[in-house]
């Protein structure tokens, strides 16, 4: 019989299930494989998934030496993605939103189905991404054309741009 440590009594069904539920993912052992949804990536899986049961996944992404994002649009079929850029830093385009870029110790939160892309990175990035469910879909986006593959306007030049149509009304 399994006696609890913080407490001197026999585990309950309940702490044994949780117990069994406990993850750890040492960096040591957990290396980073060039798997995943970006060619330009290495991925270390976190344990996460397993863990849950499916309902998030956890991974740390960093980039490849002389690899390039490709900047092509796409969404991601999801409940939740949140993103804390750990190393460098990334530049990503939104639908409606502009051009972003995110540096060591930023996070954001990535509404479920809004269309990017990410426009460059540094040679060092790292980054922890968490996504729920674990088996997310991404999905490609609109085809690019000529207008669309130029380099997008910065956040600060639209929302000037906003002001002033607000302040003429």
């Amino acid at each position: 019989m399994a006696i609890s440590s913080a407490t001197g009594k026999p585990l309950t069904s309940l702490a044994k299930e949780r117990a069994r539920a406990y993850t750890i993912s040492r960096a040591a052992a957990g290396g980073f494989k060039r798997r995943g949804l970006r060619a330009y990536f290495e991925y270390r899986d976190l344990g996460i998934e397993k863990s849950s049961k499916g309902k998030v996944v956890a991974h740390v992404i960093k980039a490849l030496p002389e690899k390039a994002p490709h900047g092509a649009w796409h969404s991601h079929a999801c409940n939740l993605q949140f993103v804390y850029v750990l190393k460098g830093w990334l530049k990503f385009e939104y639908e409606g939103v502009g051009v972003i870029t995110v540096k060591a110790g930023d996070c954001f939160v990535q509404p479920p189905n809004i269309l990017h892309r990410e426009w460059a990175h540094s040679k060092n990035m790292e980054l922890l991404e968490v996504v729920a469910p674990a088996n997310f879909k991404t999905l490609d986006g609109p085809p690019l054309v000529a207008a669309a593959a130029k380099k997008p306007k910065p956040v600060k030049k639209a929302v000037k741009k906003a002001a002033k149509k607000v302040a003429k009304k």
